[in-house]
């Protein structure tokens, strides 16, 4: 054995994450909640707009066109990675179809005139869109192969992917 060549390589376990079952689950979410969403806009929640005060009309014919934006830009990307995670598309062909997909900036404060006069239903969906979009984004880094921003809280539950990776920056520093 030559021992003058260093044969060691970094492992990209980011793409082996997506890869894996947590992808599923996140495509059956994000699938099953664009369904929801449609569905609702398109009975109950125009019938439940029609009774908004003005204002309130303003925000939910605003809020719900940026809910399907930001929701399609979604189903682009979950579409795209359920391709390469099936062998029906390369990674790299994935990427650059990816590219084109522009995500929506998550406002970062919900509210406003006329917010809490919409209805509870549309405010859920939204907020759960949005958790969506962050985990989508979190995914997207790991399968560009850098490590996502960790969440804001303090206390990462123990054995959670958060914990591990406040493990590793703490051992390694910055893990970019």
């Amino acid at each position: 054995m030559d021992d003058s060549k260093d044969n060691r390589q970094a492992v990209a376990i980011g793409p082996r994450i997506v890869a894996s079952g947590g992808f599923d689950a996140l495509y059956r979410e994000g699938m099953a909640l664009i369904e929801e969403v449609a569905a609702y806009l398109d009975g109950e929640g125009r019938d439940e707009s029609r009774s908004l005060p003005r204002e309130a009309s303003f925000l939910y014919a605003t809020e719900s066109m940026r809910l399907t934006t930001r929701l399609m830009q979604l189903a682009s990307w979950l579409l795209l990675q359920r391709a390469v995670n099936e062998g029906e598309l390369t990674a790299e062909n994935a990427r650059t179809e990816k590219e084109k997909v522009r995500f929506s900036a998550t406002p970062s404060e919900r509210g406003g005139p006329g917010y809490a006069e919409m209805p509870q239903r549309l405010r859920d969906y939204i907020a759960h869109g949005d958790r969506l979009f962050e985990r989508v984004q979190r995914f997207d880094k790991l399968e560009r192969g850098s490590v996502p921003d960790l969440p804001a809280d303090d206390s990462p539950s123990i054995g959670s992917v958060a914990e591990q990776f406040a493990r590793l920056k703490a051992a390694f520093g910055r893990l970019d």
